[in-house]
């Protein structure tokens, strides 16, 4: 059974999403704040967390810097703060996804179930976007009867990308994920990857796009 987390310190939230949740089917865990979901994702097998901002003790942003730091899973913040630089701060600090408040349950329901399909291709051998496949086994792009080898860092720039479509990355999170935290360049390294790409798969012949948000990053769109 898939289990979800509920981060937020308003019950009334909690209870709402917790009814539409185990209706569908789904197992729910509560923190009323940061800390006390840490905790929880220490001891229980969560499979994604719907977070709020603004908490006492960690906030959501602090909450999801977090689990991306140490977890496996997805995250979506359900926050009243909707301005486009909280929006930016939360998809910085790696969210998956984000809703304002107040908002319809059948919409989170959707978003989780598109979100928990897209994660799953993080674990698959292949990745199937648009008409290519992105075979992480033997580093090869196929799409019909081509095939490319391409420079490793493309490669997994494009395999990261291609596992969370419609996602955004920002060049921080790129050079993180792609090249190690340890990378002493800087984000161009990203833009001129990027451009790389594109000038090899376009979305008339290949069925998908790497799309720029401008002063954000990037996200890969079918």
């Amino acid at each position: 059974m898939i289990t979800i987390l509920i981060v937020d310190d308003d019950a009334h939230i909690r209870e709402l999403l917790k009814f539409y949740l185990q209706r569908e089917g789904y197992r729910t865990l509560e923190a009323s704040d940061g800390k006390e979901a840490v905790n929880l994702l220490e001891k229980e097998s969560v499979q994604l967390a719907l977070v709020d901002i603004m908490m006492p003790h960690m906030d959501g942003y602090q909450l999801c810097a977090e689990i991306r730091q140490y977890y496996d899973l997805p995250v979506m913040m359900i926050t009243a703060k909707g301005e486009l630089i909280d929006k930016e701060k939360a998809y910085a600090a790696g969210t998956d996804d984000y809703i304002v408040k107040p908002f319809e349950p059948k919409e989170v329901l959707f978003r989780i179930k598109a979100l928990l399909r897209r994660f799953q291709l993080l674990n698959e051998t292949k990745i199937k976007i648009g008409n290519i496949t992105i075979n992480r086994h033997n580093y090869e792009v196929e799409s019909g009867k081509k095939r490319w080898m391409l420079p490793l860092k493309e490669f997994e720039l494009l395999a990261q990308l291609a596992s969370y479509p419609d996602r955004l990355f920002t060049r921080e999170q790129l050079i993180d994920l792609v090249w190690g935290n340890d990378f002493s360049g800087n984000d161009r390294t990203v833009d001129v990857h990027i451009k790389r790409l594109r000038e090899r798969f376009n979305q008339a012949e290949h069925g998908f796009s790497i799309q720029t948000v401008r002063g954000m990053g990037y996200k890969l769109e079918e």
